[in-house]
């Protein structure tokens, strides 16, 4: 009897291998946020996600940890302080705002805070909290989720145009 089991086994596994084979794999369908390291969801339309780079994704967790409580509406823990901050500071993704604003002036307004740079002294310096990488992560991020969206600056109609 223990012998029939044995030989019927290879049997049993071999009809499994060919029931697996006839079965077709499902296709892959593409998602909005396919090649992405994270998404955000737009501040503006909550039905659309802004794609983020690693750079940019960190950017984000760093943002919600340090920054959403006086450059956000509301925050995951319900709303932010700044409508009870004078001047009120920008919302994060603020383009017709943050746009204008070069690179190295972000760079510096939170290293240094704002008082720093003749800006409000709400702003408290990041530069002993925070790394070079980690703050351009975060400048990343604002560039990312601007709107109106972020363009880079170079020669208007060279090929050196940032896209």
């Amino acid at each position: 009897m223990k012998s029939r089991i044995l030989l019927a086994l290879p049997l049993l596994f071999a009809a499994f291998d060919i029931s697996a084979c006839k079965k077709s794999a499902e296709a892959v369908k593409p998602v909005e946020a396919f090649g992405a390291y994270d998404t955000e969801a737009d501040w503006n339309d909550s039905t659309k996600l802004v794609n983020l780079g690693y750079q940019e994704a960190q950017g984000k967790r760093i943002f919600y940890q340090y920054c959403v409580w006086c450059h956000a509406d509301a925050t995951p823990a319900g709303p932010s302080n700044r409508s009870n901050l004078t001047p009120v500071p920008p919302l994060l993704n603020d383009g017709e705002k943050l746009n204008g604003e070069s690179d190295e002036f972000m760079r510096n307004i939170i290293t240094l805070g704002g008082s720093a740079l003749g800006k409000s002294a709400m702003m408290p310096p990041y530069g002993k909290t925070l790394s070079a990488g980690e703050i351009q992560a975060v400048i990343a991020f604002t560039r990312a989720i601007a709107q109106p969206p972020y363009q880079r600056p170079g020669r208007p109609g060279s090929q050196y145009t940032a896209k």
